[in-house]
């Protein structure tokens, strides 16, 4: 049997040491309260704030739409305030009496996402898995009918700008928008809410229906659940941040309600009776994703999003992604594709699992940022060898703190 099928309980134990408790007892004295319709919707509303620029209602960088929706009673997308959640994991400051009022601290946030350092930023690598078996073949073929379906949505062409142009002073970007060569900053916030809208949908599909497993047969679930969980919080996350840049139209809504209606129920389904597949098939979405951002940094890079040069990035992604107070929006964006890489990483590692029997190797620790960035995923074989290490590393790591609290 593999090394995967663990049920010791001594591994489960030791979950708790990866991830610190830091929330105070102190806050729970302190309840701030948050005013739920702050994000609420309404057509008046959105014609009042829109009203200046109907044909471009997709975007709120403009100084006086973002001043006409901060002073509006009803407001359609998120603000700029703190996420505060309770504190994150990783932080090593000293919590504050109320973190939610104290301005001078970085917002707060409970579940695991990854921090990143400017070097393992760029390790990230446009990788896919060649497909091997019927499952992996059906799951890229569903992703690449998928994609061509959502390039044509959007407007999207994946067309390598050439260097003789690049280099002409000032770049017909005009000209190549006109031509469909490359996106405007409309059109590519439009592309990623409807991603992002639809990114985080597996992850909670799979955590529910291992969730309800679970409880069903009276057995744990070797740490399946929050890694997946996890990840619809992460994608949620993204849609969250765009949604602070973006006013979206009606249009955009519906788009994002009938997607949301038709791939849940497909996934679910699919789920269901093949999990392995659906964890192919979403390895293979995040490969595409992970093209999607790169070519999105390489044009703001070569300065062919001119709107979003020097943007500032959103609060809310400062907080969440632990990013320095003066991180810009390409920041961001790098954020955004290294979080896709380890979807694609962790995706097509646990289709390689005995989804059964099989213990996820990342409920203890993630494997480090350059292996998430570089390869598609862990073999079985793979994913049982870095359990055991990890588990080893964990195991001794509590005995040295026995010993030393001795």
């Amino acid at each position: 049997m593999s090394t995967l099928a663990i049920r010791s309980t001594t591994l489960m134990r030791s979950t708790h040491l990866c991830r610190p408790i830091l929330l105070q007892a102190q806050l729970l004295h302190h309840p701030i309260g948050i005013a739920s319709s702050s994000r609420s919707f309404s057509v008046s509303a959105r014609r009042s704030i829109q009203k200046d620029e109907p044909r471009q209602a997709s975007l709120a960088l403009q100084s006086d739409v973002r001043e006409k929706e901060e002073h509006s009673k009803n407001k359609i997308v998120g603000g700029e305030g703190k996420g505060v959640e309770g504190p994150h994991y990783q932080d090593q400051v000293p919590l504050a009496t109320d973190t939610l009022a104290d301005e001078s601290i970085t917002g707060a946030w409970t579940m695991m996402n990854p921090i990143y350092t400017e070097s393992e930023l760029d390790t990230v690598k446009v990788v896919g898995r060649t497909p091997v078996t019927i499952g992996d073949k059906a799951a890229h073929r569903t992703v690449k009918f998928l994609r061509k379906a959502f390039d044509v949505l959007t407007a999207y062409k994946a067309v390598p700008i050439p260097q003789s142009v690049l280099k002409q002073n000032p770049i017909p970007i005009a000209e190549l928008r006109a031509k469909g060569q490359l996106l405007s900053h409309h059109k590519w916030l439009f592309r990623f809410i409807l991603l992002e809208s639809i990114a985080g949908v597996p992850g909670m599909v799979g955590g529910t229906l291992r969730h309800l497993r679970s409880m069903r047969l009276l057995r744990r679930d070797g740490g399946w659940i929050h890694t997946l969980l996890e990840e619809a919080e992460n994608e949620r996350m993204h849609l969250l941040t765009f949604m602070t840049m973006a006013q979206p139209t009606v249009f955009t809504r519906a788009l994002v309600l009938a997607a949301q209606g038709v791939f849940y129920n497909a996934f679910f389904l699919t789920y269901l009776f093949s999990p392995k597949t659906a964890h192919r098939f979403v390895g293979a979405l995040e490969e595409e994703a992970v093209r999607t951002y790169t070519h999105c940094i390489e044009d703001m890079e070569n300065g062919l999003i001119p709107e979003w040069n020097d943007v500032p990035a959103p609060r809310i992604a400062i907080d969440y992604w632990r990013l320095p107070t003066d991180a810009k929006l390409l920041d961001v964006i790098r954020a955004v594709r290294a979080d896709e890489a380890t979807h694609r990483f962790v995706n097509h590692s646990l289709a390689n699992l005995d989804q059964k029997k099989d213990f996820n190797p990342f409920a203890l620790v993630e494997a480090n940022a350059q292996t998430r960035g570089e390869k598609w995923g862990f073999t079985r074989q793979e994913s049982a060898d870095f359990a055991k290490q990890q588990q080893q590393k964990l195991m001794e790591a509590s005995k040295q703190k026995h010993i030393a609290s001795h």
